[in-house]
């Protein structure tokens, strides 16, 4: 566009054109058809000029200087004049051009509308008036809506404020940004806060900061608002408040509470009630000044409802009203002294630390000054239950069997304590009759025992057990079937006894005594005279005899009857076998053992029993279960003689199933000779009928593989004919398939041969067709762009130029020849002069 010389301005548009001379660029508008001059540059094409609609606006950066007129101001060159760093606010106008140095900083932007409850926070960069109203740079204020904004150079907008909702119950904070005055005409200092709770939308101030929403506590019958004062003030009920002091505000004050900015809320109390049966201990109480009585207390009876003042706090909790029945009493002690009424209805003084006993049927709630130790219930006993008791006052314990009991204020439970043994004993539970071959170690349902009850066992029958009283330091044997209750000071006597086998002591321990029959198995080692060692396992049968009662003690004087009878038993049975030999005792073992055992009597008869003098133990008989030896030689000798005897049976019994095993083979042998005779000449009739019939056989198989192979040959002749007539047949097919294939492939690649030719010789027609129209668009738009009368111009030009060259020369006429190309002379002259010459006629 800078080298084209004729510039056609549309109407609306623009140029800068600069004249290269003396460096002035100037405004060029539309529309009509500037020709450049040599001088000139144009310094960008036609523009669009700047179109501000209604309601917009633009700002113009580096503005030109108008005069009165509104006219273009221009230097001494003849450029515009132009403010430097200036911004001017253009708003709807016609169409305008920017001069050469006008930048549009912002393009055409709407004006913005301000709507209802919005405002335009303004601040001030330059000082101005505005309707006889003076701003000086750094002032702010509002331009509250609904309105139209009209923009300034001097004002910037600093934010959009939206109006805040208030709605019922419901305030906002605000604060002062510095000193200014609020909305309702009241002075406020930098930093200050306070609330707006006018229901509506508000608008805060130019120098007023929303801080948050305040919603209002609803109150009802049942909440309380907890608050604390911050700060001195006077509340919204015209209180005075001082800092740190706490209050309530409950429905009786208002329905719905808005904290004021100087209001802290602590929580929300809620209502404490009573029910007829309740009652609740309130600890340092407020007066009805409001003054807490730190250190006191008060009770409070139901039916009532309270709010808990600051301060306050209840003990316990709500806590119900002690309704006795006929069987229960409350324990009760005076923490200070105080006048109280007995069941009498007389007048008692009660001091620290006193205690006593109210029974009901009765509803009591305790004062302040007493203190409930304990709810007592009235403890019934069946005829072989008890509880132990003790006396405070005293420390005697007895035990109470057999009727209902209350404890008084006096006397509280006492815990009897058994050694851990017996309470092992009784925690297990088992039966001693049923369950005693099993171990003490072994697990079962172990019961805690309550240790104020009166312990009691249930002694089987045909059984013992003895109790000993340490205070009156005398025993009792109780035999069962019975019940035994201990007293405070009685304790149970336990058997420690041997167990196991071969017998070890302390193995288990027992409360009860069995007083049999039963037995007890041990194992006991022997030596003979002849040093052979053995071990037996002997049984003995055993029961007590039962001693009168005045001597049933006796029965608990050996501790371990068990093992002590064992013991003496074995020692009888080592003696007498020391003194005879290995052989003797195999062959006469139970004999020797009974007599050692139970001795002869005075006329040499054996005894029957044995029976132990201290504690009345009879051992009534012996059992030999097994007779091992112990020394290994003797073990293997007797191993060998049991192995020789056995070998001796073993040899007499295979020779005589050897003599009958060959007896029956010589009978089997003989009929299986005859079976064999039999066989033989059963053969021989089967061998003669087998040739018969393999002779006859032998001439039908000539016969007939003779007329086999001449039909087969033919056969073979026959299919042979067909298949090379089938043969020539197929091929004769596959030939002329294969031809008509090949015809069929050659007309389709010519076919397509032909499509591919056709289609190419249309794209290449397209083509050029494409490509003529192309040329003469191009032609066209070229002659179009030139014009009709630059195209004669040009046309013209040359032989013109040439004509007045030579009118500048003075030559008539002129003949110019590159010398290479001949020249008619004959006919040269008249083509100079205008005379053609004359076509032939041949």
């Amino acid at each position: 566009m800078a080298a084209e010389s004729i510039i056609r301005i549309p109407p609306y548009h623009y140029i800068h054109v600069l004249d290269q001379n003396s460096n002035v660029t100037r405004v060029e508008m539309g529309p009509k058809t500037y020709i450049r001059q040599d001088n000139e540059r144009i310094v960008f094409a036609p523009t669009k000029m700047v179109m501000v609609p209604p309601r917009h606006y633009c700002i113009i950066l580096n503005p030109v200087v108008r005069g009165a007129d509104n006219a273009v101001q221009l230097d001494a060159v003849g450029q515009a004049r132009l403010r430097h760093a200036d911004l001017e606010i253009r708003l709807a106008q016609d169409p305008f051009p920017l001069y050469p140095g006008e930048e549009l900083q912002q393009d055409v932007t709407p004006l913005q509308v301000v709507l209802a409850n919005t405002a335009l926070h303004l601040r001030a960069l330059l000082d101005f008036e505005d309707d006889d109203e003076k701003h000086v740079a750094g002032d702010e204020w509002l331009f509250e809506g609904p309105g139209t904004y009209i923009p300034r150079k001097e004002v910037e907008v600093v934010e959009t404020i939206q109006a805040t909702i208030i709605r019922p119950n419901q305030a906002i904070r605000l604060q002062a940004r510095k000193e200014c005055v609020d909305r309702e005409r009241n002075n406020r200092v930098t930093g200050e806060e306070w609330l707006v709770k006018r229901v509506g939308a508000y608008l805060p101030g130019v120098f007023e900061e929303v801080v948050d929403t305040v919603d209002a506590f609803v109150l009802t019958e049942k909440k309380a608002l907890h608050l604390r004062a911050t700060k001195t003030f006077r509340d919204s009920q015209g209180v005075a408040r001082k800092t740190g002091e706490e209050w309530l505000v409950t429905m009786a004050d208002t329905e719905a509470h808005i904290p004021d900015v100087y209001e802290e809320v602590l929580g929300v109390v809620d209502i404490t009630t009573l029910n007829s049966c309740q009652y609740c201990v309130v600890c340092d109480p407020v007066d009805s000044k409001g003054k807490p009585q730190l250190g006191q207390k008060k009770v409070i009876k139901g039916e009532m409802s309270f709010f808990l003042q600051p301060g306050e706090w209840l003990e316990n909790g709500i806590q119900d009203t002690y309704i006795l029945s006929e069987d229960e009493g409350l324990l009760l002690r005076a923490c200070r002294p105080f006048t109280d009424e007995n069941e009498d209805g007389e007048e008692v003084t009660r001091k620290p630390g006193d205690r006593w006993l109210i029974q009901g049927p009765l509803e009591y709630v305790p004062p302040v000054e007493v203190e409930v130790l304990e709810r007592r219930h009235a403890i019934p006993l069946a005829e072989n239950e008890g509880i132990y008791v003790r006396d405070i006052k005293t420390g005697k314990v007895r035990a109470v069997i057999g009727h209902t009991y209350m404890l008084t204020q006096d006397e509280e439970l006492w815990d009897k304590e058994l050694p851990h043994y017996v309470e092992a004993l009784l925690a297990l539970g088992r039966n001693p009759s049923v369950d005693r071959s099993r171990d003490a170690s072994e697990g079962g349902d172990e019961t805690p025992r309550d240790r104020t009850r009166v312990v009691t066992y249930r002694v089987p029958h045909n059984a013992a057990v003895q109790v000993y009283d340490y205070k009156e330091r005398k025993a009792r044997v109780v035999f069962g079937p019975e019940l035994v209750l201990l007293g405070p000071d009685e304790q149970f006597t336990v058997l420690s006894l041997s167990g196991g086998r071969p017998k070890r002591p302390h193995a288990r321990r027992a409360i009860c005594l069995l007083l049999g029959p039963d037995f007890c198995t041990d194992i006991v080692t022997i030596e003979t005279a002849d040093h052979a060692r053995l071990q037996l396992q002997l049984a003995y049968n055993w029961h007590f005899e039962i001693p009168p009662a005045a001597e049933a003690s006796r029965l608990f004087s050996v501790q371990d009857f068990v093992g002590d009878a064992c013991k003496s038993l074995a020692s009888r049975i080592r003696g007498a076998v020391a003194a005879i030999t290995f052989d003797d005792f195999h062959k006469n073992s139970s004999r020797l053992i009974n007599a050692a055992v139970f001795g002869f009597d005075a006329e040499g008869k054996l005894r029957n029993s044995l029976r132990f003098v201290p504690n009345g133990l009879v051992i009534s008989s012996i059992d030999i279960q097994s007779v091992e030896p112990v020394d290994q030689r003797t073990r293997d000798a007797l191993q060998r003689s049991v192995q020789l005897a056995i070998e001796i049976t073993t040899n007499s019994q295979e020779a005589t199933a050897r003599h009958e095993a060959e007896r029956l083979e010589q009978e089997a042998r003989g009929r299986l000779e005859r079976q064999k005779i039999l066989d033989q000449a059963e053969a021989e009739r089967a061998r003669k009928e087998l040739l018969e019939l393999e002779a006859l056989s032998t001439a039908v198989e000539s016969t007939g593989a003779a007329k086999a192979e001449a039909q087969s040959r033919a056969e073979a002749a026959r299919i042979e004919g067909e298949g090379a007539v089938q043969q020539a047949k197929l091929k004769a097919e596959a030939v002329a398939i294969e031809t008509t294939s090949e015809l069929q492939r050659l007309a389709k690649a010519r076919e397509q041969e032909l499509g591919f030719s056709k289609a190419q010789a249309d794209l290449d027609v397209a083509r050029a067709e494409a490509l003529a129209a192309v040329e003469v668009k191009k032609f066209e738009a070229v002659i179009q762009a030139l014009g009709a009368s630059t195209i004669r111009d040009i046309a013209v030009a040359g032989p013109e130029m040439q004509a007045k060259l030579l009118q500048g020369l003075g030559i008539q006429s002129t003949l110019i020849t590159d010398g290479s190309s001949p020249i008619n002379l004959f006919t040269a002259a008249g083509g100079l002069l205008g005379i053609l010459p004359k076509p032939s006629t041949a």
